[in-house]
């Protein structure tokens, strides 16, 4: 699914119902020369939550560092969570070694024979 980009009329009502104030640095944004975006407050892949609670605007370089910093590790490790506990990534360590199979065990040599020796086995074998 596409993320839903905000109209002209969305992007108005944010930036206007913050003052133009961009809500990590708490600069004021000049909406004419700087570039600025909608950001999520907590993250939407957390949440899922597109309403105007948790949308502010914020500098687009604020917004790209506080994505890498903050937003990326949190959801990595939401992701994480969820898999431990829904059972789907496997642990790690002890209890994750000890469900292996054990390994095949090798057979066994017998040990080198002379000529000799083989020679007369194969005639006892025949009842020489």
């Amino acid at each position: 699914m596409a993320r839903r980009s905000f109209s002209t009329k969305d992007r108005t009502r944010i930036f206007s119902a913050n003052n133009g104030v961009c809500h990590l640095c708490k600069q004021k944004i000049d909406g004419v020369r700087e570039a600025w975006e909608i950001e999520h407050v907590i993250p939407y892949a957390l949440t899922r939550d597109n309403s105007d609670a948790n949308l502010r605007p914020a500098h687009k370089r604020c917004h790209e560092a506080k994505t890498r910093q903050e937003d990326v590790p949190a959801i990595a490790k939401a992701k994480r969570r969820e898999a431990k506990h829904t059972g789907a990534a496997r642990p790690k360590g002890q209890w994750a070694k000890r469900d292996k199979a054990p390994a095949k065990q090798q057979k066994q040599q017998p040990p080198n024979q002379s000529l000799i020796y083989r020679m007369w086995q194969a005639g006892q074998s025949r009842g020489d």
